[in-house]
């Protein structure tokens, strides 16, 4: 009877395609149709700017036809520790849900046992102690399978893929946030030397009027007064120098470790001066909804809301009975010999069922909690989509409005350099004062550090572009045996 039992709910498991809960569906978000920010086309910066550009461009680091950029890039999404870190996640993701998988079969064990025993006097009274002892063996395999006739394994396999599959695309956004950060700090540190350089130039050229200046006073054409503040201002211009250096150092060692490696490795390799690469001069941001298929924080989200939703299904599966098949197959003696003998074989086939019906108000208790995470995890998913829609637009716009402030600074640069260059003249010519020189070389310190300034965060910019629109990035897994090659011995 226990045997047609089994046979009879093995064929309903086989035919029950039914899973409680609810399924799935990807929720419906409203978006604008465009961007409302776009950078202006023209060009920013001294340098010229490359042609226009789209966001799906294929390895975007390389519109700064910067080689050493592309080699930091490329270091980094080998060695980053970040990245190992997420690989490792997605790896126990993964593992778990091979583990759910095997759910879905039979649980098979074996075991087997060599017991001797004694019994005591009060147990076996007048028995003398050789016939109280005794020896048994036995051995078998057992095995146990769930029928999965509502749904609950299968929707436990759903919420692992749905795991999985959200650690592989944090992975992914752990990818574009340290290719971004690297691009970002190696901008960083070439718009730092470039101000440093302009206040390295700045305190030569007003080392030169003191030079002029106290040459003047020696020969009692000019006050001291005059030659104190010339050098107070060459003294002021060089106090820039020290904290400027220290941003740069900072910043290599951000490189360093951000590429894997101790602090002052790159060092030797960062710190001859380079020029700031070009502006990209347009980027194309697509639209808002290509934005919700490239980003991996929203593909993230997504996958645990399915995740979420899939454990609803589980925990409604407990408001129905659990069936299961167990067997036994295995031998008994009590002498070694005889273990596998024909008489000493044993066997039990069993179904069981499990009903939590008279305990159905935890069972719905815990339906509510994972319906309460469902709607959670909904609410995260559209807050990710509107941070990522506010993330594009203010990363153009604030693009946008860089550029057109590094034009207007590239003129008052230009326009104070010539200011002073005139100032000097005048002054050599005796048709004008010290403090105009000195005004002048001031304003114009103050310009030219002011555009680097710009041109850098115009840069940087573009990065922040790229990186909200989350395009040009490296869209496969890197390979466990890569990054760990890179890192520590595994």
């Amino acid at each position: 009877m226990v045997t047609r039992l089994a046979i009879a709910a093995l064929a309903s498991a086989l035919l029950a395609a039914c899973s409680v809960g609810p399924d799935h569906v990807r929720p419906a978000v409203a978006v604008p149709a465009t961007f409302s920010g776009s950078p202006a086309a023209g060009t920013a910066g001294a340098a010229p700017a490359p042609a226009p550009i789209t966001a799906d461009v294929a390895d975007f680091w390389v519109v700064f036809d910067d080689p050493q950029l592309t080699t930091l890039v490329q270091r980094a999404l080998v060695a980053n520790h970040n990245l190992r870190i997420a690989l490792s996640r997605y790896d126990e993701a993964r593992a778990l849900l091979r583990q759910s998988r095997l759910d879905v079969l039979p649980t098979v064990t074996a075991r087997g046992e060599a017991a001797s025993t004694r019994a005591s006097a009060d147990q076996l009274p007048g028995l003398p102690r050789a016939e109280r002892d005794g020896d048994s063996y036995s051995a078998g395999l057992a095995a146990s399978w769930e029928l999965d006739l509502f749904g609950r394994v299968r929707r436990g396999i759903e919420a692992g893929r749905a795991d999985a599959t959200a650690t592989a695309d944090d992975l992914r956004a752990t990818q574009v946030a340290v290719v971004a950060e690297v691009a970002t700090a190696y901008l960083s540190l070439r718009g730092l030397q470039e101000r440093l350089r302009v206040a390295e130039d700045n305190a030569g050229t007003q080392r030169d009027t003191l030079r002029l200046v106290e040459a003047r006073f020696a020969a009692g054409q000019d006050s001291a007064f005059d030659s104190a503040r010339a050098r107070a201002q060459v003294a002021s211009t060089l106090a820039r120098v020290p904290a400027l250096e220290a941003q740069v150092a900072a910043t290599i060692h951000r490189l360093a470790v951000l590429t894997g490696r101790t602090p002052d490795a790159l060092l030797g390799e960062l710190s001859a001066v380079r020029a700031l690469p070009a502006v990209p001069a347009t980027i194309d941001p697509g639209t808002p909804g290509t934005l919700l298929r490239r980003r991996p924080d929203i593909a993230a989200a997504e996958q645990r809301l399915h995740a979420a939703t899939a454990r609803v299904g589980v925990a409604t599966a407990d408001l129905f009975p659990r069936f299961s098949l167990g067997a036994l197959l295995g031998s008994q003696a009590i002498d070694s010999g005889d273990l596998f003998a024909r008489d000493s074989e044993t066997r039990v086939v069993a179904l069981g069922i499990d009903w939590s019906f008279l305990d159905i108000g935890r069972v719905r208790a815990r339906i509510a909690a994972r319906d309460a995470e469902a709607e959670g995890e909904l609410a995260r998913y559209q807050q990710t989509v509107l941070l990522a829609l506010e993330d594009t637009e203010n990363a153009l716009v604030r693009f946008d409005r860089a550029r057109a402030e590094d034009r207007q600074l590239e003129e008052a640069a230009l326009a104070s350099a010539r200011a002073a260059g005139l100032a000097r003249l005048r002054f050599d010519a005796g048709a004008t004062g010290l403090l105009d020189v000195l005004d002048a070389e001031r304003t114009r310190l103050q310009a030219q550090d002011a555009f680097a300034d710009s041109r850098t965060r115009s840069t940087t910019g573009a990065v922040a572009v790229y990186r909200a629109l989350a395009g040009a990035w490296p869209q496969a897994l890197p390979q466990r045996e890569v990054l760990g090659a890179a890192g520590s011995p595994r």
